[in-house]
């Protein structure tokens, strides 16, 4: 496996300026090295020598890390992977990793550039399904954030609502925040179970998307308006992440994220794949910075535009796209 320890170090400074350049060098690298990212640029008949803006840069379709192990150097050098959730004999992906802790460290770093230090949380986790199976990247996170949090209140919830409802009342007057990392259909479930909850001033809900089969799709407002009513919060928060990227789009409301310094995405045509959007939405392509073992550029089955401040909003999936465990919430 090569050596990625001065590119991991690296990338915690990248500045804006240097995006361009870095995912430049990274794409001959991942060209010549990666070899499933290889033979897709060999078939498309792409020589990545030509290939000299980031806008030129071919993107792998998701779907790739679901049959191949997408890495850089020898596959059989890669022991750990994140694997995605998915319905009963759904093919799920999965996402070789060079390093575990310095993901951890990376998702954390990103977290608290939005929020503040970890230490001024209590992180509930409500994460039915992800908690029932083994390697989700969403679980593994949620937990280096309970730990860092340094809480003794900090902890997994799986169906216990009234236990997590205790822990909350017990917070409420509590000089931390508290974050309620919640997979969707679980803080539905919460919502809509007839319990009752009365307002707290330092709760941050968060929702993780995702309905997993559980219940039908509903709209971001209409799932947010009942998450909002019933935990008497003004906004909720959304995180947008995935099995196959290492990085992480965090929302404080309505929708709108704020990409991460090593995330940029792109809207491509909805029509054609291959060409960029003329329009002000389209199907999101990610250059991921932090996906160096990997590849870092990922076309999504994912929908999106960004508003007139810059944000990104995620619009739901592509109809014959194959059903996610994270962010199946449709605009």
């Amino acid at each position: 496996m090569q050596d990625f320890k001065s590119f991991s170090e690296y990338l915690p400074f990248l500045g804006d300026s240097q995006f361009d350049d870095l995912a430049l060098a990274l794409f001959q690298y991942q060209s010549a090295e990666n070899e499933v990212y290889s033979a897709y640029l060999k078939a498309r008949k792409i020589d990545s020598k030509s290939i000299n803006s980031i806008e030129a840069i071919p993107f792998l379709p998701i779907r790739f890390f679901k049959d191949f192990p997408v890495v850089c150097g020898r596959a059989g050098d890669y022991t750990s992977y994140f694997s995605s959730s998915g319905t009963t004999g759904m093919i799920t992906s999965k996402h070789f990793i060079w390093s575990e802790k310095w993901y951890l460290d990376h998702a954390l770093r990103i977290f608290e550039k939005q929020y503040g230090e970890i230490t001024d949380f209590h992180v509930l986790a409500l994460l039915p399904a992800y908690l029932e199976r083994p390697g989700s990247s969403l679980v593994s996170m949620a937990s280096h954030f309970i730990e860092r949090s340094e809480s003794e209140h900090s902890g997994f919830y799986l169906y216990n609502q009234d236990e997590l409802l205790g822990k909350l009342e017990l917070l409420k007057k509590d000089s931390k925040q508290v974050l309620l990392l919640g997979v969707t259909f679980a803080l539905l479930d919460l919502a809509e179970s007839g319990k009752e909850f009365s307002p707290m001033k330092n709760l941050i809900v968060m929702e993780t998307g995702g309905m997993k089969g559980r219940r039908k799709e509903m709209i971001r407002e209409e799932v947010h308006d009942i998450l909002k009513s019933f935990f008497h919060v003004n906004a909720i928060h959304s995180e947008y992440g995935m099995t196959e990227l290492m990085s992480q789009a965090y929302s404080k409301g309505e929708g709108k994220y704020t990409l991460p310094g090593t995330m940029r995405v792109m809207l491509r045509d909805v029509n054609d794949p291959l060409s960029w959007s003329t329009r002000s939405q389209g199907g999101i392509n990610v250059i991921d910075l932090a996906n160096f073992h990997s590849c870092a550029f990922i076309e999504t089955q994912d929908l999106g535009k960004f508003d007139e401040n810059g944000f990104l909003e995620v619009l739901g999936r592509f109809d014959n796209s194959e059903i996610r465990g994270c962010n199946l919430l449709v605009q």
